[in-house]
């Protein structure tokens, strides 16, 4: 049958190979393609010579790793935008990844940040379209395959951009233990609530049902649930015991989640040192 190039006929080729899917038939020489990958360093050779004109998976593959990482970048200065607003105040942006307001004297702007959240659209439409340019190609190379050069070099140089912004607001960022530890409410612990009575054998369906009610209690009296006395809670379930004044702790609260990618600091201590030992093992194997 025909193989088409530019949707042209151009070099005969057999059905099979179609669809198993120079510039479309094979190479007619004696070329030992594994040695030509090797002296390249490609990883191996490409089994069907339509596919290895116009294969251009590696493109959006490499688009799409840019986008994810751009969108993790960008959920995470979302929050510490949040965290570094006067409502929040958890954190505190150095001045060199931050702005004053052209108005408003009184202003920290975090253009840093937000540039980081806006160029996220940037890289993630670079995908989409090429994506786009694929869809509709018919098989073998195409000149619309070159829109892939604008589409990855932007991407990268975009990125590397703002993960070198990003490691310079981590780097300088001021964390605002007071406020943090301000922002805790006592009904932030009705889950250890349940736990607790999911340790004294209770099934998490009913300690559920049981912890609300407490909360429910503590609303009604308009106190804080800290606040309640053993009596109060004793009305609300008989499993409550004097024990439960145990709980009104946010340090005990954080370092009871001890597991695998937990909160507590042994937990926190064991994440970094993974991502750690993943960082090494990613540069060497460069």
């Amino acid at each position: 049958m025909p193989g088409y190039t530019h949707v042209q006929k151009a070099q005969p080729i057999r059905f099979a190979h179609w669809m198993l899917s120079g510039a479309l038939a094979g190479n007619p020489f004696p070329i030992d393609k594994e040695r030509m990958a090797s002296d390249l360093l490609f990883d191996s050779v490409i089994q069907n010579s339509i596919t290895a004109v116009s294969d251009r998976d590696f493109v959006a593959e490499f688009l799409f790793a840019c986008s994810l990482t751009a969108v993790h970048l960008s959920k995470w200065a979302e929050d510490l935008i949040l965290y570094s607003s006067a409502e929040f105040g958890y954190v505190t942006l150095d001045d060199a990844y931050s702005t004053g307001s052209s108005l408003m004297p009184q202003k920290k702007n975090p253009d840093g940040l937000e540039l980081i959240r806006g160029k996220t659209g940037r890289i993630s439409g670079h995908l989409v379209g090429f994506l786009m340019v694929l869809k509709g190609l018919p098989s073998t190379y195409n000149k619309d395959i070159q829109e892939d050069k604008e589409a990855v070099f932007d991407a990268y140089d975009t990125l590397a951009a703002s993960l070198e912004v990003a490691a310079g607001n981590m780097e300088k960022l001021k964390v605002c233990k007071a406020a943090c530890e301000s922002a805790l409410s006592p009904d932030m612990l009705a889950t250890d609530v349940a736990y607790y009575l999911v340790r004294k054998g209770t099934p998490f369906r009913d300690a559920h049902h049981i912890a609300g009610k407490l909360v429910a209690l503590a609303e009604q009296k308009n106190l804080p649930m800290t606040s309640l006395t053993c009596s109060d809670a004793k009305s609300v379930s008989e499993l409550f015991e004097d024990d439960l004044a145990e709980l009104w702790n946010y340090e005990h609260s954080v370092e009871q989640y001890k597991g695998t990618g937990g909160t507590a600091k042994e937990s926190v201590v064991a994440q970094i040192a993974s991502l750690r030992q993943w960082l090494t093992e990613a540069n060497e194997q460069r």
